[in-house]
């Protein structure tokens, strides 16, 4: 039984890992809410054609199943994810910096490529390390990812506004600023005694690759979230050409992800089982996807966007409490690595295909994006009932 004296030094503790996850989720996702609609924007700006900027806009994913398993795999090995993302985030902050001084497609694809190395790893180490933090003291998830999605909305309109007044080739500079924002909260981030591995180092991953429930989370929440790819890459270049303004586009990405910061908030509450959720993700991102496709008016398109609270937010809540079940402790990077390589692959050919897909149709490319979302919910419905029969194992955590 615990003294009263470390009652209070207990509960300092982790409300200090808390907050500094949470504030390095906020730097970091600021990053990527600038990044994500307004970097095709400013490549655009630059005179980069939409067949270059479909390529570049894939070396993120690309990444995730090259290099990304490796890094992860690295820094468990090393019992040093804290590190791992510190090194991550300067090397992101760095990488961006070369990028804004390049305009020729072939530099600038390049150099992304390094940056896009370092700077993949770093959402799959955060998760790990937040997921550790969630066994080691008890937490749950969403309500600690949820200020990442507030700073995602907070970096997208301030961002939107910026479009505005400001010439679109500077806003390589927004995004770099964030950079720096996130090496400086990187340094914040508490120490987390890791748990010790009771298996050996050398058969240390293959369970994952051998367990066909874990290949159903992953894969589904693969084509559910890589439904997506085409309005990330796209929609804010879509939605100029019809007319809509930088703030509007920001605000509509604001409705988005204030609604997956309602879904993040209320997960402690959810009784459903977390396959069941990852299905109403991919329905409801079927259902969004259609109605961009129409080119509604504004009022029926921020509806559909308010749907990104289920397409997304509902689809990773389910995808981590459901690699918390299957994943031990021990194993938690390796498997958060495998969760991206897998997305990265089909973000990768999604990405790529998008490109030459919307030259030629437009906004139909929806209604593919629609079909990938449909997929992914019918696999993990399918799968429901091996996934809820699977205890965890020993060490894991949630």
């Amino acid at each position: 039984m615990q003294s009263e004296s470390q009652i209070p030094i207990a509960a300092a503790t982790k409300r200090r890992f808390a907050v500094s996850l949470a504030v390095f989720y906020s730097a970091f996702f600021a990053v990527l809410g600038t990044h994500m609609p307004f970097f095709p924007v400013w490549l655009k700006a630059i005179g980069i054609d939409a067949a270059w900027i479909g390529i570049i806009n894939a070396l993120p994913a690309i990444t995730r199943f090259t290099t990304l398993p490796q890094v992860t795999a690295f820094a468990e090995k090393r019992q040093a994810i804290r590190a791992a993302i510190m090194v991550s985030a300067l090397a992101t902050a760095i990488g961006f910096t070369a990028v804004g001084l390049q305009q020729q497609p072939l530099a600038l694809f390049l150099i992304y490529a390094l940056t896009c190395m370092m700077w993949t790893p770093t959402m799959p180490l955060t998760d790990a390390y937040a997921l550790r933090g969630v066994a080691r003291y008890g937490l749950d998830y969403g309500p600690l990812r949820l200020w990442g999605s507030a700073a995602f909305a907070a970096g997208s309109l301030a961002c939107g506004y910026l479009v505005d007044v400001v010439a679109p080739r500077e806003l390589i500079w927004v995004i770099v600023a964030w950079a720096v924002v996130a090496v400086a909260a990187s340094l914040l981030l508490q120490p987390l005694d890791d748990l010790r591995r009771r298996t050996p180092e050398r058969h240390a991953g293959k369970p994952l690759l051998r367990d066909a429930g874990f290949w159903a989370v992953i894969a589904s929440a693969a084509l559910i979230q890589s439904s997506h790819i085409a309005f990330y890459t796209f929609s804010a270049i879509d939605w100029q050409l019809h007319g809509i303004s930088g703030l509007t586009i920001a605000v509509l990405w604001t409705l988005g992800v204030m609604a997956e910061i309602v879904v993040f908030a209320l997960s402690p509450r959810f009784s459903l089982q977390p396959s069941t959720l990852m299905a109403i993700g991919g329905v409801i991102a079927v259902l969004r996807w259609i109605i961009t496709a129409s080119e509604p008016p504004l009022v029926l398109l921020a509806i559909a966007q308010l749907g990104h609270g289920f397409s997304f937010g509902m689809t990773i809540l389910g995808t981590m409490n459901l690699l918390v079940q299957r994943v031990s402790s021990h194993q938690i990077a390796r498997g958060q690595g495998y969760y991206a390589a897998c997305n990265g692959l089909l973000g990768a050919a999604t990405s790529i295909a998008s490109g030459a897909i919307y030259a030629r149709i437009g906004d139909n490319i929806y209604h593919v994006m629609a079909a990938m979302a449909a997929a992914g919910a019918i696999l993990i419905w399918s799968a429901r009932h091996r996934l809820t029969a699977q205890p965890q194992s020993e060490a894991s955590g949630g």
